[in-house]
């Protein structure tokens, strides 16, 4: 698990593999990704590299409400998921539910 580093304001502002410096807080890989940073890293990295890394971030929230209309309109059942893939759905369900949805990954589209 990542270890970060917050500012006043309770973002994440650093990251690290291990505990160090004041990178001390440990946190899900989840919740890493959900807090933004990790896009904003993408973003700042700039070309190629970054790009497909930030549209990586977007095609998992498509896969996610794909994932979730093909449950919901009864074409597949979320028990036919493999079990790590259920584990997984649902701990990223959880997590956006915590953080209230402010995740506009897909915007107006």
């Amino acid at each position: 698990m990542p270890f970060v580093k917050r500012n006043a304001e309770g973002a994440i502002v650093a990251a690290s593999h291990e505990a160090e410096g004041d990178c001390v807080e440990e946190v899900s890989e989840e919740e890493l990704q959900a807090s933004g940073f990790l896009d904003r890293l993408a973003g700042s990295r700039g070309g190629e590299a970054g790009q497909l890394a930030s549209s990586d971030l977007e095609l998992v929230r498509v896969i996610e409400d794909l994932v979730d209309l093909l449950v919901d309109k009864g074409i597949i059942l979320f028990t036919e998921l493999p079990a790590s893939a259920q584990k997984k759905v649902l701990h990223r369900q959880q997590l956006r539910s915590r953080i209230g949805g402010s995740l506009d990954l897909l915007g107006d589209d």
